[in-house]
């Protein structure tokens, strides 16, 4: 299981959680969902305390990847699979995303 804090403009929106290949799960931070100020982190998201769950990455997420020759070379320079939507994810999406949302990795040594 792999899991992510999900960023809105540096503020920890949410968390996104790879279950299994074919498990996805996205939930709101309790206290992001609780501030009124702090707005959806997408159409497809609306803020809510259920957890929102796929069987494929989300689109939202998947959207934030590369594409073709790009993608390849984000592979082999981080030593990915090519079919990892999700490891990809967590090795591209840190910072200088296009738009307000960023995906960080927890890892055990936090």
């Amino acid at each position: 299981m792999r899991v992510a804090e999900v960023y809105r403009n540096g503020v920890l929106a949410g968390l996104l959680t790879e279950e299994s290949p074919e498990s996805f799960v996205f939930c709101y931070d309790d206290k992001y969902f609780s501030d009124i100020s702090k707005p959806d982190i997408s159409l497809t998201f609306p803020k809510s305390q259920k957890e929102y769950r796929s069987r494929f990455l989300f689109a939202f997420f998947f959207n934030m990847l590369s594409e073709g020759v790009n993608r390849l070379v984000q592979c082999r320079n981080f030593k990915i699979d090519e079919n990892d939507d999700f490891g990809l994810l967590l090795a591209t999406a840190q910072n200088d995303t296009i738009g307000a949302i960023t995906v960080k990795a927890i890892t055990n040594d936090e």
